[in-house]
């Protein structure tokens, strides 16, 4: 059983150090010690990706992920969970959104900007393939959002959201997230070397 000690680390290296050590021999069984729970979701959707299945205990502060997978179970060298490829023929479109309004000058104003571009997203269709949120853009995805409905509806349609876990950690917003899943910079990174075209605002 491999142990794996990522106490300490800041997202993405746990996910990085998880990832590097089943690449490194082929691991059916590992341990993960990680000690907040931004890693906890990054590490445990990585290892789900992987075809692990988990379990998971609370060890006073820390969090140890048990995991184990059939060899069989283990997928093809490719893109990791959060960053799976759409169709060749599709444009994959990923909008990065480090804000939760548009511009400078007045924050009311740049508060109702954002609303009604995340709500004009729409208009992408098919194109729109990621929207990652992170820094402050993560507390739109969160209870109390002027935008959660919209994000919820895009979701339900298929719209990949990735919500940064550092910048929900950050913010004390980890248990408060409604919407997306719970990403790394590994998948963010991923998502712009696959995307066709990047948008950040």
């Amino acid at each position: 059983m491999k142990q794996i000690d990522a106490r300490g680390l800041s997202c993405p290296a746990p996910v990085l150090q998880t990832k590097a050590a089943i690449e490194s021999e082929p691991l059916n069984a590992v341990n993960v010690l990680v000690d907040n729970k931004a890693s906890l979701q990054n590490v445990l959707r990585f290892l789900e990706s992987q075809g692990f299945t988990i379990n998971v205990q609370e060890q006073g502060d820390d969090f140890l992920l048990t995991a184990s997978r059939d060899a069989a179970a283990a997928p093809a060298p490719g893109p990791s969970a959060g960053s799976t490829e759409s169709p060749e023929e599709q444009t994959r479109i990923m909008v990065m959104c480090a804000t939760d309004r548009l511009g400078f000058g007045d924050d009311a104003l740049g508060l109702k900007l954002m609303v009604n571009y995340i709500r004009t997203l729409k208009e992408m269709g098919d194109d729109l393939w990621r929207l990652v949120l992170v820094n402050n853009g993560v507390k739109m995805a969160i209870e109390g959002s002027a935008v959660l409905d919209d994000l919820k509806g895009y979701e339900k349609n298929g719209l990949t959201i990735l919500v940064c876990g550092t910048c929900l950690d950050h913010f004390d917003l980890l248990d408060k997230k409604q919407v997306g899943q719970t990403t790394n910079m590994l998948d963010i990174v991923t998502a712009m070397q696959l995307a066709d075209k990047v948008i950040t605002l």
